[in-house]
């Protein structure tokens, strides 16, 4: 009786109540939210620029926010979301620049709240801009070899990140893989040839992405490239001859020369990287040059040109004798003005020459384009050592 006295005694002294709990269901004189508005990314280290500045209002209702570059004076755009609770810009920012944030609020007694902030983004030592491969309005179709790639003007060190904003799509899809060739250069090809008709479409989103050693991306691109019927060439070392197929069927055969002993052709895939009626072929540009034995200087026409290092498509009416017969080139796809013109006339940028038992080496990833040459299992690791 004692005990259960002093219990009672006690919650009167303390203002409990026994068998309940104080009326309302919550704690008796809690505080209302504050009501407040903030702004992200916050701080001073310098954000990307693709990053969307992002003004929240706790307990309130926004009103007016304006973002604004003071350096030019234009005004980021932002939407507002359905409740206007939030607000988020909808364009890119630039690089190294200071954003100032303004904005208010109204809370539920009416009372007007406002804040002003700084946004920083980034200032790169150095912008790199994503040149495209081959050159998009280079012709208005390609060949199922041609492979795709994107060139940076600096070395890309954060190799991961720049793949990852690059992309390709395939239509039919084709899956695909990137494989760097250089320090600066990735290039993008499926396991086998393009299928014809297909369109690709190149993308690299790379304006506000850290691609290591302070070098940043300058811009966006996207490009598109389609794909036209499937033109191969076989040119056998030991037959001496041209066999060409038009999406799989064979439609002509014709006597050939390729490079001789001295100077044999690159054996794999080529792929036409150019075509011209005529070019100047001088012997030194690969060091045989003026007074030396067997220097050379001439004009050649109806070439299309397979490799980076000089090797072409081209008529040669001087080694019509040998052709079908033996192999007397420096390296070249040696043919006689009548079958030179007919094969400048169905082949075109991509289409694909291919070149077996040449006694030559394989034709170098490199050496433009030596690509399908690479095993699939060993481009899917992605090159340069992986």
């Amino acid at each position: 009786m004692v005990t259960a006295w002093l219990a009672v005694a006690l919650c009167v002294l303390t203002g409990c109540t026994v068998g309940g709990s104080p009326s309302g269901g919550g704690e008796a004189g809690a505080a209302p939210p504050q009501s407040a508005i903030a702004v992200s990314p916050a701080g001073g280290n310098g954000v990307s620029p693709t990053t969307p500045i992002v003004v929240t209002a706790t307990s309130a209702t926004l009103g007016t926010v304006t973002v604004t570059n003071p350096a030019d004076g234009k005004t980021v755009t932002g939407a507002l979301s359905p409740d206007k609770r939030t607000w988020t810009s909808n364009e890119p920012l630039g690089y190294g620049a200071d954003y100032a944030v303004v904005a208010d609020a109204v809370d539920g007694s009416g009372k007007t709240i406002d804040t002003n902030a700084t946004v920083r983004t980034v200032a790169p030592d150095v912008t790199t801009y994503p040149s495209f491969i081959p050159d998009p309005t280079a012709t208005d179709s390609w060949g199922v070899g041609q492979i795709i790639g994107v060139s940076f003007d600096h070395d890309v060190t954060d190799r991961a990140a720049a793949v990852k904003a690059l992309s390709v799509q395939s239509v039919p899809p084709q899956p695909g893989a990137w494989y760097w060739i250089d320090a600066k250069t990735v290039h993008y090809r499926p396991q086998n040839y393009w299928q014809p008709g297909t369109t690709i479409t190149l993308s690299a989103n790379i304006y506000g992405v850290d691609l290591g050693g302070g070098v940043y991306g300058r811009t966006d691109r996207t490009a598109t490239y389609k794909i036209h019927d499937s033109w191969i060439a076989k040119a056998d070392g030991n037959t001496d001859q041209l066999t060409i197929f038009h999406n799989g069927v064979q439609v002509n055969q014709m006597p050939m020369s390729l490079g001789s002993p001295g100077h044999p052709s690159h054996e794999g895939p080529h792929v036409i990287s150019d075509k011209q009626n005529s070019v100047v072929m001088d012997s030194c540009s690969y060091g045989v040059c003026a007074g030396a034995p067997g220097y050379y200087k001439e004009t050649v026409y109806l070439d299309e040109q397979i490799s980076a290092d000089g090797e072409y498509v081209h008529s040669a009416p001087w080694s019509v004798g040998e052709q079908g017969e033996s192999n007397v080139s420096h390296g070249c796809v040696n043919l006689s003005p009548e079958n030179a013109q007919w094969f400048f006339d169905h082949f075109n940028l991509g289409d694909v020459v291919e070149v077996t038992n040449s006694g030559g080496p394989k034709l170098p990833v490199w050496d433009t384009y030596g690509d399908w040459e690479v095993p699939w299992n060993v481009w899917q690791q992605g090159g340069l050592d992986n």
